[in-house]
């Protein structure tokens, strides 16, 4: 306690990450208000508050433990963890608050997590809210410390206690007149990167976080496999270590089942890899919920057992000739492309209200611009942040997860295109059909978030729209008049005629994606029909 009240407490010197300007009490536990409530909070002040915060602690002798987790999420100890400690922050365009204002929410926020709520039966928890000035990004906030011991020596539960205080700082927001954080109390928020991992980039010059990278490569590499043993195979071939959980126990064939999965960058030499979950890369890339969308057949289930066995003892793949290594024939191309335009027209009448099914046209749209992200952009680009952002409309609780329903249109397919670009590709007039289509399936998951009533996420998708897409589409462009690619090539002709017969006309020279991607203000009753080579045609 004393070591974080001395973190709080110190002024922001030159090259810190963040901003520790004029911190100062402004509400907190009575007995240590009223010694501290007019005290400047300088070192030795804040030693002092850290003690009193902590007294119950030592006067009771009680001890507060977490367990400790290794990489692969099993227990291997317990640690001390009576101190809890959360920062509520405002958004950068809002005005900042009064320290009156802010003591008003502090108080109210920490008696409703249960900490010291004047009205339950329970003893308090010593507490206190420190006020910094404006954080380098521009965020107004407060950060809120609390003994997790009891003045009668008893815990404070913290049992869901990150579900609550999202729960409660929706609530607050709505009272206070502050900005409300929509994708919040949707359960589309994505998973957040703690400072240790941007100080860990910083140090290694890179322009993203690792569990950034790592998560869009697991998501286009998943959008672009038919099945389980495919998608560990592309994470090999995207030159990641790769490593699988078992079950605790054996199943019925005497093996135990494969249920999770760990995925790290390669580490510089003489350095340790970090491992990642892919549950805590994002929400949709545990491995449960990417099995939804994979066949489950007893020949694919152990096909993926030795894959994963394979990576585990960092072994070459079991399969050599697999789909991952093999150039998408022109009728693939014309199939695929077709598929995404069926997908949009379908989703014309889908309710803005079925978040089950959007989350999944998110997932895949987000894994085939991953997946071209990954074959195309020596550095995060346009690309990557299309992917990034369509990634966040991806998210869902636990208990909207369903599988992708049968015979439903896919982006999935595009995400094999895609994939296969730096395999030899067709030219940017096929990748420009595709890319139309693709924009076309991102303005309806925008006209969703409009129509739920999700305004943040949608004037984020719309700003992909207007500006990523496009610096998309003028680079594709200007790269096909620079390197003249032949429009002569077969496959690309191919798709350049589906995309015509499907009425969706590509402009050329020039961007492929439409200036104005506004909904046109009448449909056509009817879509033309177009030849769907059939599956045999298209992967052969």
């Amino acid at each position: 306690m004393s070591g974080l009240m001395s973190y709080l407490a110190r002024e922001d010197r030159e090259g810190a990450r963040e901003v520790h300007t004029n911190p100062h009490l402004v509400a907190g536990h009575s007995a240590v208000m009223a010694w501290h409530m007019d005290t400047v909070l300088e070192p030795k002040a804040a030693l002092q508050i850290g003690w009193e915060l902590d007294q119950p602690r030592r006067a009771f002798g009680t001890r507060v433990t977490t367990a400790v987790k290794d990489q692969e999420g099993h227990n291997v100890g317990v640690k001390d963890a009576h101190v809890w400690h959360c920062s509520l922050s405002l958004h950068p365009e809002e005005p900042k608050v009064s320290d009156e204002h802010w003591a008003a929410i502090s108080e109210e926020f920490v008696a409703r997590m249960g900490f010291s709520d004047p009205d339950s039966a329970d003893a308090p928890c010593r507490w206190a809210a420190v006020h910094h000035g404006v954080s380098k990004g521009g965020n107004d906030h407060v950060h809120i410390v609390v003994g997790l011991v009891r003045e009668d020596g008893t815990k404070a539960t913290v049992w869901n206690d990150r579900p609550r205080a999202q729960q409660i700082a929706g609530e607050l927001e709505r009272k206070y007149g502050l900005r409300v954080v929509e994708t919040r109390e949707a359960g589309l928020t994505a998973r957040g990167e703690k400072p240790a991992e941007r100080e860990q980039a910083e140090r290694r010059g890179a322009p993203e976080t690792a569990s950034a990278q790592l998560a869009r490569t697991v998501r286009g590499c998943a959008a672009s496999s038919a099945d389980e043993a495919e998608f560990v195979r592309r994470l090999r071939w995207a030159r990641l270590k790769v490593r699988p959980r078992y079950a605790a126990s054996a199943g019925a064939d005497g093996q135990a089942a494969v249920v999770g999965y760990s995925v790290a960058l390669r580490a510089p030499k003489g350095s340790a890899p970090l491992w990642y979950g892919g549950g805590r890369l994002a929400r949709d890339l545990t491995l449960p919920r990417l099995r939804a969308d994979w066949p489950d057949t007893p020949e694919q289930a152990a096909a993926a057992r030795a894959e994963w066995q394979s990576a585990k003892r960092n072994q070459a793949p079991v399969a050599t000739d697999g789909r991952e290594r093999r150039r998408p024939s022109p009728a693939a191309w014309a199939r695929y492309t077709t598929e995404v335009t069926a997908l949009r027209e379908q989703l014309r009448s889908v309710p803005a209200g079925d978040r089950a099914l959007w989350a999944h046209v998110a997932r895949e749209t987000s894994g085939a611009f991953a997946a071209w992200s990954a074959r195309v952009e020596q550095t995060p680009g346009p690309l990557a942040e299309t992917a990034d952002i369509l990634a966040r409309s991806a998210q869902q609780r636990a208990h909207e997860v369903r599988p992708r329903r049968a015979g439903q249109p896919s982006a999935r397919g595009a995400a094999l295109l895609l994939s296969s670009i730096a395999h030899g590709g067709t030219g940017t007039v096929a990748e420009a059909a595709l890319l139309r289509q693709l924009a076309k399936t991102v303005e309806a998951l925008r006209d969703a978030h409009v129509a739920a009533g999700d305004a943040q996420r949608a004037a984020q998708v719309a700003a992909v729209l207007e500006d990523q897409l496009v610096t998309i589409g003028r680079a594709m462009a200007t790269r096909d008049a620079t390197q003249a690619t032949p429009v002569a090539d077969a496959q690309a002709v191919e798709a350049v005629r589906v995309a015509r017969q499907g009425q969706l006309p590509l402009r050329t020279p020039g961007s492929p994606v439409a200036a104005n991607l506004d909904r046109p203000q009448t449909r056509p009753r009817e879509r033309p029909g177009v030849r769907l080579p059939d599956k045999s045609e298209a992967e052969r």
